[in-house]
């Protein structure tokens, strides 16, 4: 609060009016602003990537349909670590360390290998491209791959857990 203090001069001619301001009042309004800004402000939101699921069947019993891929209808990546992606259109009892190639994220490749192996796809339309990131992959080579099947322009795909034969032959060449 201000106030005054009203002093008088011996020779009593002049009174002094001195003038304290207390400033109290001023610094809880500074903080009140303050906390106003800081809870009206939108802070930075967390960017998110858009997955593609496929649309909720509503029906009460729904079927899922069958889809039979054929191994030369589809191709998979198994990201692995130190960046290494590698890929393979085999079945289980045809992977060996010989067919299990390795590319790598730089340029096109990614995308170059899905065209070549949707071009000589016996069935186009049920081409499907399968990712399996390994315990050791982190996540950028994994946003790089979703990037890459973005930009190769396939609707259809998956992620999942890479299976053991697969395992057992990516371990062999990632001694």
């Amino acid at each position: 609060m201000a106030e005054v203090v009203a002093q008088e001069k011996s020779g009593g001619k002049q009174k002094k009016k001195l003038i304290r301001v207390d400033m109290t009042p001023m610094v809880d309004l500074g903080f009140l602003l303050i906390t106003f800004f800081m809870f009206t402000t939108n802070f930075t939101k967390p960017n998110v990537m858009d997955l593609g699921l496929p649309a909720k069947d509503h029906s009460p019993n729904p079927i899922p349909p069958i889809y039979d891929i054929d191994t030369k209808n589809q191709i998979t990546f198994i990201i692995g670590k130190d960046n290494r992606v590698f890929y393979h259109q085999e079945a289980a009892e045809d992977l060996n360390k010989s067919n299990l190639k390795e590319t790598d994220f730089s340029g096109i490749n990614i995308s170059k290998l899905i065209s070549e192996a949707y071009k000589k796809a016996p069935k186009p339309e049920n081409f499907t491209i399968i990712v399996k990131p390994t315990d050791d992959a982190n996540y950028k080579n994994f946003v790089d791959m979703l990037d890459n099947i973005a930009i190769s322009k396939k609707e259809r795909y998956g992620i999942t857990d890479i299976k053991p034969w697969e395992k057992k032959v990516y371990e062999e060449l990632t001694k």
